[in-house]
């Protein structure tokens, strides 16, 4: 029976016209190359070369198989293209789950790079509470997820994604605005605006592990769900409040202003997803392995 990889080493032989050169081109040794010529010509029951001292040369029968094998062989590879560009755009898409509101430039740029990096993977994205992300991910609703952290659970793996530095929020007109650096310890001397609890745990967590590194006692101004209400209450002077990096870009307003703090904080972007017993799938493996790039 005649094989590919019988037709391929013939075309290499009818090409080159030499045992040696065409055992070269295509990495194998001469005799696999001799013993599949005779083959091909034994099941087909014609010679295709002459074999001459010096040299070979292709039978008429020779060459017309070197044509057909060259259409064959073509036809393959477009067959394999299609065939490939078809699984690409079937392939089923990763569910990314997006907690906290989080609206930084290195979430846009992470999705985007993989967009680049494995168009054939789609991703389709949600929006969600920080709770709601991990039921999702423990009912595997969503594949992964990005969140400032949830409360843990050993079913859901929580792993750096990448880190921002703290800023200081303060309102225009605020006798800390003059400032190019605020020290932590002068900031909270003044009323504290919080983020709600039920709705981002893991950030609220962070900014409080942070402010007690610095006081024991703080006076709180109330607490924002969302980044605008947050933003909001600050421009109207309820109080002073602390925001990384990634998110003041957000803050594109007049009345407040986002300063570096004198001391070096940052809050983590935490990336998600279930443990799974007998390991993650390829696909969310590969988006994985693509998040750490970023850090």
């Amino acid at each position: 029976m005649i094989e590919l990889r019988h037709l391929r080493y013939f075309v290499a032989v009818a090409e080159e016209l030499n045992f040696r050169r065409a055992g070269e081109r295509i990495h194998i040794d001469q005799s696999p190359l001799s013993r599949a010529v005779r083959d091909i010509e034994e099941e087909l029951g014609v010679p295709l070369f002459v074999r001459l001292p010096r040299a070979l040369q292709l039978t008429p029968a020779g060459h017309k198989l070197l044509t057909e094998c060259r259409k064959l062989l073509i036809r393959l590879e477009r067959v394999k293209r299609t065939v490939r560009h078809t699984h690409a755009l079937y392939q089923a898409p990763l569910f990314i789950g997006v907690a906290d509101g989080i609206a930084q430039p290195r979430l846009s740029e992470c999705l985007n790079r993989w967009r680049l990096v494995a168009p054939e993977v789609p991703l389709e994205i949600a929006e969600m509470r920080a709770r709601e992300l991990a039921n999702a991910l423990r009912s595997e609703e969503v594949d992964v997820g990005f969140s400032f952290g949830v409360p843990d659970d050993e079913a859901i793996a929580q792993t750096p994604a990448w880190r921002y530095r703290v800023m200081a929020l303060v309102p225009r007109e605020h006798e800390l605005a003059k400032h190019s650096a605020i020290l932590l310890s002068e900031l909270l001397a003044f009323p504290l605006l919080s983020c709600n609890e039920e709705r981002l745990p893991g950030l609220l967590a962070q900014m409080r592990a942070i402010v007690r590194k610095y006081t024991e006692q703080v006076t709180p101004a109330g607490a924002a769900s969302t980044l605008s209400g947050y933003v909001t209450r600050i421009a109207a002077g309820v109080g002073v409040g602390l925001a990384d990096a990634g998110h003041t870009w957000a803050v594109q307003r007049d009345d407040v202003l986002a300063l570096p703090l004198a001391e070096e904080e940052h809050v983590t972007t935490f990336v998600l997803h279930k443990h799974q017993r007998f390991g993650i799938a390829e696909p969310l493996q590969r988006f994985l392995v693509h998040v750490s790039t970023l850090s």
